[in-house]
């Protein structure tokens, strides 16, 4: 009942914030702010300034460059978008639009839903392998680095890891985008090969993880020294406690101490780092997906704002919110479930 109320006041308190975070990124892609010119008189000189247009984009301004679209059409066009309303006229009709269900269509009249559809799947796919790849190699790295402490392959890990550290994910991301080109092993923009259809089963699971091998390394890279330097910082920690030197005292054998005993302890900050991985879900991989020509909503949502296409800006948004609040809360839950005192 408890973790009832409990979850239904952190939706509660998402779904304000959902709503502010939508208002304030509608106003953004909105602003059309026009200072008229100024003139100051000071006596012996007189100042002037130009007027000044500040407008964030025009969503119409691929029609406008085109000779061969009328102004009529632009209008019409203007009327289908609802850019001849309000600003707040289009904000609340986009919300009451959102409640219903109704994501609204693009700019090219395709409904939002179908866009964002296949996007949303290729980002989840990928990031799913790479936080499954990061945690499953970080997470024993950590423990085996903290049992070896200050021996050869702690510091041999350690220089690694923070190599790996100093490195930008897009500078990774060009060089392992070069690598692809030059060797041909991997194939390098979308999830699949075009004759995809074509091919039987394992053909298929071998084409699938040809595409999805760079991306997903450079994400599992990424993410890897954070996670390990994590776990071997909380599992050094953890053997110094009273309770591990007691278990030790027994005559309980190192395996049985750490992996029975002192893992479990050390682990429970590392809930709380996974709910933020979660929630990079749609933030972290956007960059690669840009660089690597990676169909997600990263690719989206750039091509989206480009266009100053409202409706699909908008829905990549409330992913991307979701995304964060959803990973913080099942964060919290898994914690208080390993920890009850928490």
């Amino acid at each position: 009942m408890n973790n009832l109320i409990y979850v239904s006041q952190r939706l509660l308190n998402s779904c304000i914030l959902i709503i502010i975070i939508s208002f304030i990124t509608f106003s953004l892609m909105k602003i059309d702010i026009h200072i008229p010119e100024h003139k100051l008189n000071l006596g012996f000189s007189q100042i002037s300034s130009k007027a000044i247009h500040i407008k964030t984009g025009d969503p119409l301004a691929d029609l406008k460059l085109n000779p061969s679209v009328s102004e009529q059409q632009i209008e019409m066009e203007s009327k289908r978008l609802g850019l001849d309303k309000p600003f707040l006229e289009q904000y609340f009709t986009w919300f009451k639009n959102l409640l219903h269900g109704d994501l609204g269509f693009t700019q090219s009249n395709q409904k939002v839903i179908d866009v964002i559809k296949p996007a949303l799947r290729n980002t989840l796919i990928l990031n799913f392998f790479a936080i499954f790849f990061s945690w499953a190699l970080a997470i024993p790295l950590g423990i085996f680095c903290a049992m070896q402490q200050d021996k050869l392959f702690d510091y041999t890990t350690r220089f690694l890891v923070t190599v790996i550290m100093a490195i930008p994910s897009f500078i990774l991301a060009i060089f392992m985008l070069l690598f692809a080109l030059y060797s041909g092993y991997f194939p390098i923009g979308g999830l699949s090969s075009v004759v995809f259809e074509q091919m039987n089963l394992f053909e298929k699971i071998i084409d699938l993880a040809k595409h999805l091998f760079i991306p997903v390394f450079i994400l599992s890279i990424s993410s890897l020294p954070g996670i390990q330097r994590q776990m071997r910082a909380n599992l050094i920690e953890v053997l110094d406690k009273p309770y591990v030197k007691s278990a030790r005292a027994k005559g309980l054998s190192e395996n049985v101490v750490v992996f029975k005993h002192a893992v479990r302890n050390a682990i429970n900050p590392l809930v709380t780092l996974f709910g933020f991985e979660f929630a990079s879900l749609f933030a972290g991989s956007s960059l690669i997906e840009m660089v690597l020509s990676y169909p997600g909503l990263g690719l989206s949502t750039l091509e989206a704002a480009r266009k100053q296409d409202v409706n699909l800006v908008m829905t990549n948004l409330l992913i991307g919110s979701f995304m964060l609040i959803l990973g913080n809360l099942i964060a919290d839950l898994l914690l208080k479930k390993l920890d009850p005192r928490v």
